[in-house]
């Protein structure tokens, strides 16, 4: 049986209830996953002989990534390279066709370009806006954001861009990766 681990750096929760799905995803397709949150593998540790397939997933904020999800990619690179591996990254531009696309969306170019990790699979999932949850200057910053892209800027306004069944099918992709690295 596969073993899927999904590692995940979430600020408000969102990029957390993805990574739930992605797990849900590769237990439906017959492997064994978990869904931890990189604070805890921080604090605990990670196991990595447990596991086949290493997903690593964070949420673009403010056009970047936090530092220690970074922090933890370059500490860990030999870690992931040495296993079937993937990332994936949640951010609300992609909730446009174009921007959905590991070519089409900067942030995952820029994560490309200066990360020391170059993962062998990529997966970019559209995000969520949520105004009532943030802090005044979070949403002044994502109503400019917004404003140049063409996004919603109503202060009530909660939407999510999830398309929840891809990020199930990606779980599922996630439990096949593993067969694909042996054949190679």
């Amino acid at each position: 049986m596969t073993a899927v681990l999904v590692l995940y750096w979430s600020r408000r929760g969102h990029t957390a209830k993805i990574a739930r799905q992605i797990r849900d995803g590769a237990i439906a397709a017959g492997a064994r996953a978990e869904a931890v949150d990189l604070r805890d593998a921080l604090r605990t540790g990670v196991d990595w002989d447990r596991w086949d397939v290493v997903a690593l997933g964070a949420p673009v904020i403010y056009g970047t990534y936090d530092k220690p999800f970074l922090q933890f990619v370059a500490a860990n690179r030999a870690r992931l390279d040495a296993k079937a591996n993937s990332f994936f990254n949640v951010s609300v531009v992609a909730r446009t066709p174009e921007k959905a696309t590991v070519a089409g969306n900067r942030y995952m170019q820029k994560f490309l370009e200066l990360s020391p990790w170059q993962p062998k699979d990529l997966k970019v999932i559209a995000g969520k806006v949520d105004y009532p949850a943030w802090r005044w200057y979070e949403v002044l910053m994502i109503q400019l954001i917004m404003k140049y892209t063409d996004g919603p800027t109503d202060r009530r306004a909660v939407i999510d861009y999830t398309n929840w069944d891809d990020v199930a099918a990606y779980g599922r992709h996630l439990a096949t990766l593993a067969a694909s690295r042996a054949e190679n």
